[in-house]
């Protein structure tokens, strides 16, 4: 294991700020002083014993540092780097893009050279700061022959001359990996694969109008970035992009990524303006981006409910549904769903849909082996509060069954020995109220219904969601609780001419249909009541039975009957409500329109932990 540094190691990056290739590199052995955590990388100071410079590790090795693979006062070995110089200062910047781990920390920071009386030889060595001078016997050496040093662009210059022709033009063109790009760079230039383009939008503003779009850019790594195109770049570059081919970019600006707007992975996103430059990589040698995954537990993912942030979740498939088709409202055109379980280690279930040809490709694939429990990774998923928590694949979400990835035999080995046997909980019925269980929407933004009620207007702009806790006080028996509902896609059938139900979403017509809850019930607290709309999942956990069987309670005779006493039965029971509020206009006259979206029952542990926190929090702010 080496422990010392390379001679004039910060000498020889200064002398060549952005070489052209890492292969020509002579060996670059530093070590790090003053290791800390700036944003969210890690800054030191490169020192070879006699310089220093200010330097940056790319974020990929934040795990050794965290690990101890990587120590303040020990040495790593720089595979590539770039030098840029800080803006309004006369200082260099080392970005790193590639190092490895050399030693663990020294007892001490080295120091510059110094001379040892060894016949009279100068040892070029760096010193450590407790060493000391030795003096020994008289010896005469004599070198070899003589050495002439070269600076490392030279080097590369000499090897670059003794290639083809094909590969010096290979070589000019130096690429960034996107996990070294930040801000404070100068020059850089990306090869990427186009994988999600957005639409053309446009806007107007104090400023004026204009037009914008999105592109999801992913280099050989899988390491993504999104780039975004005003005015005359939009028009310059839309035409030019096209998804899933692989491009050369250079001449963007970066900035720390708004975290509201972003959809990958990556601190940065990137601006792309009339000078930049996009060059289609044509005749190259192509790639296949390495995808790359930030798994979601699924009982965490509650505080991504109705956010932009999309989700990465693994699982064991449960069971899969047929292949329907939804009339899109916006032009009444027919789209592919299919909808999947997926349960994890937490014991957890939650209802993935798959749309368009993901519900007809991959998702025929799930439902043909699903008995068999295949394992899914699935990236980038929007996270609804359909069924208290439910997901959804967009246009760029991807499907992986079985892959070989750790995480997946992991998942394998818990489901083959363990959970193939568990009982599972959906995560929409089963809310936690702990923030550590991911079920923030129930308790972060707890209000009194006085709140709801005593605001009339909430909900006019955009709906406005709130969790309380309440009691069912009254369900109105003479009220139509259910409607008729297609097996297929749950819409409402009518009663077809000679037998059967007719479904106009599906243009067909069934001999047989379901029951759905369509219920009004009347919510109370300590701080008042309201009315509240409650549909067929939400309803079932209230009434705690199916619509159809509540029918068939109903069908009974008596003055007392079973279908009043199991409506009786479900009053006066406190729950957890995730409610939405709008407004909707009756008679010119707008009203508040309350729906329940999740009902998770009372865990009286959590309640009694959040009422103490209510407490404290009480006392103070006194």
């Amino acid at each position: 294991m080496a422990t010392w540094v390379s001679r004039d190691a910060i000498s020889t990056i200064l002398a060549n700020p952005s070489p052209d290739s890492a292969s020509g590199l002579p060996e670059i052995i530093v070590q790090v002083l003053d290791l800390k955590l700036t944003g969210n990388r890690y800054t030191f100071n490169a020192s070879d014993g006699k310089m220093k410079v200010r330097a940056i590790f790319p974020s990929n090795v934040s795990s050794e540092i965290t690990s101890g693979s990587i120590q303040n006062k020990g040495l790593v070995k720089i595979l590539d780097y770039t030098v840029n110089d800080i803006p309004n200062k006369s200082e260099k910047y080392l970005i790193v893009t590639k190092c490895e781990a050399v030693s663990p920390a020294l007892d001490t920071e080295i120091k510059a050279e110094v001379k040892t009386e060894e016949s009279g030889i100068e040892s070029k060595r760096p010193k450590l700061e407790n060493e000391v001078k030795t003096e020994g016997a008289g010896i005469i050496l004599k070198p070899k022959q003589e050495v002439v040093s070269k600076s490392a662009a030279q080097i590369v210059y000499e090897q670059r001359e003794n290639m083809a022709p094909s590969a010096r033009m290979a070589m000019t063109r130096r690429v960034h990996p996107l996990v070294s790009l930040n801000p404070y760079q100068g020059n850089w230039t990306i090869k990427v694969r186009l994988t999600s383009k957005g639409n053309m939008r446009t806007y107007k503003n104090a400023r004026g109008e204009g037009c914008v779009f999105n592109v999801e850019l992913t280099d050989e790594d899988g390491t993504q970035i999104q780039a975004t195109m005003f005015n005359e770049a939009a028009r310059k570059f839309y035409e030019k992009f096209q998804l899933g081919k692989v491009y050369y970019i250079s001449k963007g600006t970066l900035k720390v990524a708004n975290k509201q707007f972003k959809t990958v992975q990556n601190d940065y996103e990137m601006t792309l303006n009339e000078s930049s430059v996009v060059e289609e990589a044509v005749n190259e040698e192509t790639f296949i981006p390495e995808t790359k995954f930030n798994f979601i537990p699924i009982d965490q993912l509650g505080p991504y409910v109705n956010g932009r942030e999309l989700v990465d979740i693994i699982g064991v498939v449960q069971s899969v549904t047929s292949v329907s088709n939804i009339k899109r409202k916006i032009d009444n055109e027919n789209i592919s769903k299919r909808d999947m379980t997926v349960a994890d280690e937490s014991k957890k279930t939650v209802v993935v849909s798959l749309w368009n040809e993901l519900a007809n490709n991959v998702g025929q694939e799930l439902f043909d082996i699903a008995d068999k429990s295949p394992i899914v990774a699935i990236k980038s998923l929007k996270v609804s509060d359909f069924q208290g928590v439910s997901l959804s694949t967009l246009g760029k979400s991807s499907v992986l069954i079985n892959p070989d990835i750790p995480e997946a035999k992991k998942l394998r080995s818990w489901y083959d020995s363990e959970g193939r046997g568990s009982t599972m909980a959906s995560i929409g019925s089963g809310l936690s109220p702990s923030s550590k269980s991911g079920a923030r929407s129930m308790y972060t933004d707890r209000v009194p219904l006085s709140h709801i009620t005593g605001n009339p207007s909430l909900g006019e702009e955009k709906p406005a969601f709130f969790s309380i806790k309440a009691f069912i006080s009254l369900i109105r028996p003479e009220q139509a609780m259910w409607y008729h509902a297609c097996k297929s896609c749950n819409k409402k059938v009518t009663e077809a001419v000679g037998s059967g139900y007719w479904c106009e979403g599906c243009q067909k017509n069934d001999e047989e249909c379901s029951l759905r809850y369509i219920m009004v019930s009347k919510i109370s607290d300590a701080s008042g009541e309201a009315w509240v709309s409650a549909f067929n999942e939400e309803a079932e956990r209230i009434v705690g039975c199916p619509a159809d069987e509540l029918d068939k309670l109903k069908s009974k005779e008596g003055e007392m009957n079973a279908y009043q006493q199991k409506l009786k039965e479900a009053t006066w029971v406190p729950h957890l409500f995730r409610v939405s509020v709008t407004q909707n206009e009756y008679n010119n006259e707008k009203r508040q329109r309350i729906t329940v979206r999740a009902v998770a029952p009372i865990d009286f542990a959590e309640e009694s932990r959040f009422l103490l926190e209510e407490i404290k929090r009480m006392r103070n702010s006194q």
